[in-house]
């Protein structure tokens, strides 16, 4: 018996969607993840950290040791967020631009982008603050 030389694909379809080197290829639309990112964080970033700077303020009505619990525990959330989620939201933004730009790397490059957009929950956290 002898054996013989089996392709799995057939001969021209290097670099193709669906055939092993097609993750490999080059990804034309590598760049729209990381720049709805951007375009996303530039003016709701900064709106995030003013804001969640000055929802401290909430506090004003009802003294820092007599303020609702709810209150509190949203005003922690925000500062945690501020706080932890703005490096991991920096990192993973870089991150989702410095991926190489090919197939492969698609399905990781979006959750580094969504990824950098969770801290923007912090608006969210603002703008629902419960009365004091």
């Amino acid at each position: 018996m002898t054996a013989q030389h089996i392709t799995p694909f057939p001969a021209g379809t290097h670099g193709r969607p669906g055939t092993r080197d097609g993750l490999a290829a080059r990804d034309r639309y590598a760049w729209v993840a990381p720049l709805v990112a951007t375009v996303l964080l530039c003016p709701l970033g900064p709106a995030a950290v003013f804001l969640g700077g000055l929802s401290v303020m909430a506090t004003d009505g009802c003294g820092p040791d007599h303020c609702p619990q709810a209150l509190t525990t949203s005003l922690e959330w925000i500062y945690g967020l501020l706080f932890f989620g703005a490096p991991v939201a920096f990192k993973a933004w870089v991150t989702a631009w410095a991926l190489p730009w090919t197939r492969r790397w698609a399905a990781a490059r979006a959750v580094a982008a969504a990824v950098s957009l969770l801290p923007l929950i912090v608006l969210l956290l603002v703008f629902s603050l419960p009365a004091p």
